[in-house]
């Protein structure tokens, strides 16, 4: 796997886990394009959507003292310049884990002058969630 990507991709997870909006905002394409599922209903939208709805949930942990549980489950090659992985994120409150979670397909390209972007991503929300030293689903 490509060292900047490596580099890259712990960057976005300190980012996400800080809840630092104005930092993730630089990490996503202007041309994003996501895909959410939620308790069935499909949600298409883009990068504004995604800055909303990423404040939202960043104020959200940031008035309950949340932090982000945040699991890769895997890393995919998809061609020289581009990268899928796969990942769960749900939120800690009080020491107790919320009973769902978010599975994430997030895709990464380099761009050209060799920045990785977050380009695409397909979410399930809202999924059953059980904390043990990986993720399972019910």
């Amino acid at each position: 796997m490509d060292k900047t990507f490596s580099l890259f991709l712990n960057n976005y997870l300190d980012v996400w886990k800080a809840s630092s909006l104005s930092e993730l905002k630089e990490l996503i394409s202007i041309n994003y394009e996501a895909r959410e599922i939620t308790g069935g209903d499909i949600v298409d939208f883009g990068y504004e959507e995604s800055v909303k709805g990423w404040e939202h949930g960043f104020s959200f942990a940031k008035e309950n003292n949340a932090q982000w549980n945040i699991n890769v489950i895997s890393i995919l090659p998809l061609r020289e310049s581009e990268i899928i992985v796969v990942l769960s994120a749900t939120m800690v409150i009080q020491s107790k884990s919320l009973d769902t979670a978010n599975l994430f397909f997030q895709t990464f390209r380099k761009n050209s002058v060799n920045d990785w972007k977050l380009v695409r991503s397909y979410i399930e929300a809202g999924i059953p969630y059980v904390s043990t030293n990986s993720v399972l689903f019910k």
